[in-house]
């Protein structure tokens, strides 16, 4: 079953321990560093548009794209209600199409871990590449090999509400460096009885070393790596990094 599609319904309520306004925060430091203030800005794998309404809020021009149309529904009904002018776009991000350059590209909340395999990842970051202004940003977070190895490899996350439950399971594989995901939802209808939905995940551990090389393999230039949140380098125990491309001209 595609990612996102029972799970897409409940998101936004197993997510509301996400510091999305601190994360925005951060990120919009990032983009000033590098006098990026306002502007066209695309967020990928922008899910149910919790962060893409914070930067439009802070005066970015937002373009929403991902492959969930479910979540993007949900989108859509916050754009209704903020007013704020979003374009959202149902589209893979391995092979996203726009109508003109942006300033920015972003994409948080381990969206890049999604992609699977190398040469998709080095697609994606061509394509940001060729949608991007002269000198203008890439800037993504991935979860670490460590957190995967340490902190979800086959550990089961469980939560229990009073209108939805879910079980998480993690298997990791130390040989691929692929997380598999697999996710039980239990959701309270009307009658009160609870419908049952299965859902599978995967995730991939990138080494710094590869994200580095898909960079200039996609003809971008590597700008900076930080452990998250902060302006350090990466540590071995970084659980979170972030990354920043620049657009190197185009092929």
């Amino acid at each position: 079953m595609d990612a996102y599609t029972s799970f897409a319904e409940v998101y936004d309520r197993f997510m509301d321990n996400i510091p999305y306004g601190e994360w925005a925060d951060y990120v919009e430091s990032l983009l000033q560093e590098y006098n990026i203030r306002d502007g066209l800005v695309l967020e990928l794998g922008c899910g149910t548009g919790s962060f893409t309404e914070i930067l439009s809020e802070k005066g970015y021009d937002m373009i929403g794209v991902d492959s969930s149309g479910d979540m993007l529904q949900t989108a859509m009904e916050k754009r209704a209600q903020s007013g704020r002018d979003i374009l959202y776009l149902l589209q893979d991000m391995r092979e996203f199409e726009l109508y003109g350059t942006v300033r920015a590209v972003v994409s948080i909340c381990d969206s890049m871990n999604y992609i699977t395999e190398y040469e998709d990842l080095v697609q994606v970051f061509r394509l940001a590449n060729n949608y991007l202004d002269p000198g203008g940003l890439l800037i993504f977070d991935l979860n670490t090999e460590y957190k995967y190895k340490r902190i979800l490899g086959d550990h089961t996350i469980a939560e229990c509400r009073d209108e939805v439950s879910f079980i998480w399971d993690n298997h990791y594989d130390r040989e691929s460096r692929i997380n598999e995901y697999d996710l039980t939802l239990f959701i309270q209808e009307e009658d009160d009885r609870y419908r049952r939905f299965d859902e599978t995940h995967y995730q991939k551990a990138y080494r710094t070393e590869e994200i580095e090389q898909a960079i200039r393999d996609a003809g971008m230039e590597l700008a900076a790596m930080y452990d998250a949140f902060t302006r350090q380098p990466v540590r071995e125990d970084s659980e979170r990094i972030y990354v920043i491309a620049r657009e190197r001209g185009k092929r």
